[in-house]
């Protein structure tokens, strides 16, 4: 062997064990870093199947606070001592994501969002409702939610001290949103310890702990009786007196400090693009024109004589569009999962192999929450997804709607891809279990495109309710924007939003106190999903009879949620790999 050749031979075996020992150091902060996020979050972790922490809440003290934003600035800077160019091009997205999330984080922590730890959709008001998450299986289930109830007078503690410092910095909610948490308190507060919601796992104690039943139920009364019902009765005092009454009474984050900057930094989070709100405001009036032409051709192609707004009146209240009871709007959408189930296949090469289930939104939060959602499947394979819908006043729900829905949370929209993504196990748990809302948002919307597709759209009703939907992710871009940066009144957003679909009134209100209480959040569907219909309509023209929609699906699915501008790179390469594999010829 030449001298030149063990020289060479040398140097890619050097060059391997950098690359080894990069790679390996880079996962190894992954792992390490995924578990401090673990801890900090003990209910994600329980939600996710990771039980380590199962007997603790957040801790919401200014220390904690403080101390998880100094270990992001260094992990930020130990991330960066990394060798990224020993990296493969695999790890170093990986990095590149890392980082991205660090970086946006220590970003965020300036405009101190932790200041409204709650909003009308959940917090800690409701927090029984992760006792629905977990396993309750062992002594220990019992003995670490025990544990959870009696930490809980503390957590309620934390969690009034850091909306005091909201009060303070002005960083709180619009008081026309917060009417309605007193009322979700207050079902926290009985005077059965039994009735609480957060007795229920001990109602159903297995069989196998019956030595321990007795003490288990009688602690749990204890505790609920003597220390969380009297926190919530506290909170309850604090909220109706204090916080209440400092809530701003229009609404809009452009009236907290750094309004402006505050909004723009959620509006780029949630999209993961450099859009301006005034840009996101004008797209958004385009794609209401775009649509409202879609939906008076098919109000003439039913043969409707009136308007477009009395179209929409048509469908709030014709009977024949509603289920009379709770129960039979139930059967409605379980029936709408097998009649898609099967048909996936006809896009998709690659399905999860974990299931879903249907269930209704609890009672205590229905009335003042959304029409549906999902609820990603635990990490260790013990609960399935659970795509949970609102069954309150079944006769707002309309029938039309129920496909384009159950398409959007269920498959192939959240399940398919959240549900997918869990299995790549190749990929970091960061990826695995996170994601970016534009991409994960973006599938669902696409997702009811894709009906067509499948033929579920024959009612042209049914294809009015997805235009519906679209519609409503066509509205929120404009009314977000229009909230917290035009400086919009509610009933403008409101009636902007009746006047546009036909969705019922108290399902428009309730969207509306979503998007205050929430910025940014909602811009990201629409923006997300007209991404990818521009990819794969690119793709198609470029691949011409190279295009498959199943491999496109994949090329999307496979790498979990992402930034739009690495979704349109992957797309891009598949493009490019395409076009240079040889043509195979015809037989």
């Amino acid at each position: 062997m030449t001298r030149q050749c063990i020289l060479l031979a040398l140097g890619i075996a050097i060059a391997t064990t950098q690359a080894a020992d990069a790679a390996k150091a880079l996962h190894d902060f992954f792992a390490a870093e995924w578990d401090y996020t673990m801890q900090r979050n003990p209910t994600w972790a329980s939600q996710l199947g990771d039980r380590r922490w199962n007997d603790r809440w957040e801790d919401l003290t200014p220390a904690a606070i403080g101390a998880e934003h100094r270990h992001q600035q260094d992990a930020l800077a130990r991330l960066r001592k990394l060798d990224r160019k020993s990296l493969s091009s695999r790890d170093q997205l990986n990095y590149d994501l890392f980082e991205h999330r660090l970086t946006q984080s220590i970003e965020g922590h300036a405009f101190r969002w932790h200041f409204v730890p709650l909003n009308q959709r959940g917090g800690l008001q409701t927090e029984d409702e992760l006792a629905d998450s977990l396993r309750f299986e062992t002594l220990k289930d019992f003995e670490d939610w025990l544990a959870r109830l009696r930490a809980l007078p503390r957590y309620a503690a934390q969690t009034t001290d850091l909306m005091r410092e909201g009060i303070r910095a002005r960083i709180v909610h619009a008081k026309v949103v917060m009417q309605r948490v007193p009322g979700q308190i207050e079902k926290q507060v009985v005077a059965d310890a039994e009735k609480s919601p957060f007795y229920k796992p001990f109602a159903s104690i297995p069989k196998a702990l019956s030595a321990d039943r007795e003490r288990l139920q009688r602690e749990a009364r204890a505790v609920i009786a003597q220390q969380v019902v009297p926190a919530y009765r506290a909170f309850h005092t604090f909220f109706v007196k204090e916080y209440l009454p400092a809530c701003f009474d229009g609404v809009g984050c452009w009236q907290m400090p750094e309004g402006a900057a505050r909004y723009a930094f959620e509006a780029k989070k949630f999209t993961t693009t450099s859009l301006t709100p005034r840009e996101i405001h004008e797209l958004g009036l385009q794609e209401v024109a775009r649509i409202r032409a879609e939906m008076l051709a098919i109000k003439d192609k039913v043969g409707f004589k009136g308007e477009l707004p009395a179209f929409f009146q048509f469908l709030r209240t014709d009977a024949q569009f509603y289920y009379k009871t709770p129960q039979e709007l139930l059967v409605g959408y379980h029936a709408m999962s097998r009649r898609i189930d099967p048909l996936l296949v006809k896009v998709f090469k690659t399905l999860p192999r974990m299931p879903y289930g249907i269930e209704a939104i609890p009672d205590k939060i229905a009335p003042d929450t959304t029409t549906a959602y999902y609820r990603q499947p635990a990490a260790d394979g013990s609960r399935a997804g659970t795509y949970f819908v609102n069954l309150y006043r079944p006769e707002t729900r309309p029938k039309w709607e129920m496909m384009a829905l159950s398409l959007h949370e269920a498959v192939p929209g959240h399940h398919l891809q959240i549900a997918l993504a869990q299995e790549q196990g190749e990929l970091p748990k960061f990826r695995r279990y996170g994601g970016y809302t534009a991409f994960i948002e973006g599938w669902g919307l696409y997702s009811e495109h894709l009906g067509e597709e499948l033929g579920l759209y024959a009612d042209p009703h049914d294809k009015f309710g997805q235009l519906t939907y679209e519609m409503w992710r066509a509205v929120r871009l404009v009314v977000d924007t229009g909230i917290h940066s035009l400086k919009w009144e509610r009933q403008r957003a409101i009636d902007f939003f009746k006047a546009n679909a036909p969705k019922q009134e108290n399902d428009i209100t309730n969207e509306i106190d979503r998007y205050i209480s929430w910025p940014g959040q909602a811009l990201a569907y629409k923006v997300g999903e007209l991404k990818l219909k521009e990819l794969r309509a690119r793709a198609a023209k470029e691949l011409g009879p190279k295009f498959d929609v199943r491999e496109f699906h994949d090329v999307v699915l496979r790498n979990g949620a992402v930034p739009l501008e690495i979704l349109e790179r992957f797309v891009s390469e598949w493009v490019k790999m395409r076009l240079n594999e040889p043509q195979t010829p015809n037989k």
